[in-house]
């Protein structure tokens, strides 16, 4: 996401990592709400973007005090110019294995999650936690939903439902889709509300009990009627938009000492009289589930004991395909649109499009001669021996802040040959960015390069001991 819009770059391919695997993709999921909201927010002006989100401006400032505003300046402007890798959500063909890896083996077909992680590329470098192996007879376009179905099924979780239940799903898009499936399998009642006939139409064609459209009748009554007068007993908000009304009017929906729980993004200014009149239980469904922003779990891989914590995220990931390859809920009913990858900028300026929007939206990647390619040529390289020829290994933020200014600072003394990073997009944006020659992600390569006079090794600093002494 660049400028307003997605665009299809050629950067190095990743490697993987010693606790990773690394996946050949065949397809990944748009998120259709969550991506366009950011393909937006990058064609925003500076001054909006910190409008929109004041928890980054305090540490704007923070670097400021440490260094000064000209550099904060560059630093951010270079950020926001970089742009961000898209996508969460992917699944494809196991092609190396790090060393530490156990569970996976080279051929094994998995379905990937993680902001960063399961991007729209060719080639990604996954932790262990963050893949699982696709069940017999589910297909990769299938399994690239996974991120998706594993929210959806933490937020279920969260519900705490029990047999026989009357839950109320509010946002039938397609992560509502899903959850209104999963409230069916759990042995409950489903009723949804959307302001899209259309969604509300298939959602009952798929299994859901009862559709209920804002525009045509008091949903909050309609609730109260289904349910002889009671109200829900849980309420689950999919929704995604602005108004603080959606979380009022899901505790109205509610019975006594029912229970609201969020997954979606919606207006949060709470009234106390909506829930403490019926001593209503307000719960957060933290994305795909216990592990979620835990770099020992997400990185490390190390998980949860399952007498303890019986739902990880991976394991969520894995009980959400199951129940895809049983036929237990489906996807084949919101007729998904797939773009090839080539197309994906296309694909993205028609999902911004007015009128109705697909539900279901994926990227295909074809096989590709260059998919593999670990390093990209930018430039050709620079001819003059006087010059000391630098290779960067590690384009992180203080790197592309500190060093690499300095060293376009003292041109006639330095130039840069290439840009090392274990993520291929941004040794590519260094590398463009500040004239080096060529960008990789392979540190054999830069201690091969018979052009390279010195190493700089900017990487996080309890790896520089391991960098310098590998050969």
């Amino acid at each position: 996401m660049q400028g307003g819009k997605a665009v299809v770059q050629q950067v190095p391919a990743p490697q993987a990592s010693p606790k990773n695997i690394l996946v050949r993709v065949a397809h990944s999921c748009i998120s259709v709400g969550t991506e366009i909201a950011g393909v937006k927010m990058s064609g925003l002006p500076l001054y909006r973007r910190a409008l929109k989100q004041p928890h980054h401006v305090k540490r704007v400032l923070q670097i400021m005090r440490d260094q000064g505003i000209k550099r904060t300046f560059q630093r951010v402007t270079g950020q926001l110019a970089a742009g961000l890798p898209a996508g969460y959500s992917a699944s494809g063909v196991v092609v190396d294995v790090g060393p530490e890896v156990e569970l996976f083996q080279i051929g094994d077909l998995v379905a990937c999650a993680g902001a960063g992680v399961a991007n729209h590329a060719e080639m990604i470098d996954v932790p262990v936690n963050l893949a699982v192996k696709l069940p017999d007879g589910l297909g990769t376009l299938e399994g690239s939903s996974v991120a998706i179905g594993s929210i959806a099924m933490q937020g279920i979780r969260r519900a705490n439902l029990t047999l026989g239940e009357s839950v109320a799903v509010i946002g039938l898009g397609l992560l509502g889709q899903i959850t209104a499936q999963l409230v069916r399998v759990n042995g409950c009642r489903a009723m949804g509300m959307d302001l899209d006939a259309e969604r509300i139409r298939l959602a009952v064609k798929i299994g859901m009990d009862y559709g209920i459209h804002p525009g045509e009748e008091d949903y909050v009554d309609r609730i109260k009627k289904l349910t002889g007068g009671f109200g829900a007993d849980a309420v689950i908000v999919t929704a995604a938009t602005a108004s603080h009304d959606v979380i009022s009017q899901a505790m109205q929906s509610c019975r006594k000492k029912g229970r609201v729980v969020l997954v979606g993004d919606v207006g949060l200014n709470l009234k106390r009289s909506d829930f403490y009149d019926k001593e209503i239980d307000f719960l957060i469904s933290c994305s795909y589930g216990p592990g979620r922003y835990d770099s020992a779990y997400e990185e490390d891989g190390e998980d949860y004991a399952l007498p303890y914590v019986r739902w990880t995220e991976n394991r969520n990931m894995e009980e959400y395909l199951r129940l895809l390859a049983e036929g237990r809920i489906t996807l084949a009913d919101l007729q998904p649109v797939v773009y090839p990858v080539e197309k994906a900028t296309q694909g993205y300026e028609a999902l911004q499009q007015p009128g109705k929007k697909p539900l279901l939206v994926a990227l295909s990647y074809p096989e590709s001669g260059t998919a593999a390619e670990r390093s990209i040529l930018v430039r050709p390289a620079k001819t003059d021996k006087e010059q000391v020829r630098v290779a960067l290994v590690g384009a992180g933020n203080f790197a592309q802040a500190m060093h690499l200014p300095n060293f376009a600072k003292l041109e006639k003394k330095f130039a840069l040959q290439c840009v090392m990073s274990r993520t291929g997009s941004t040794a590519k944006f260094a590398a463009d960015r500040f004239g080096a020659s060529y960008a990789t992600t392979e540190y054999e390569q830069v201690l091969a390069d018979p052009e390279v006079d010195l190493v700089m090794i900017t990487t996080r600093h309890n790896l520089h001991a391991a960098w310098c002494w590998r050969r």
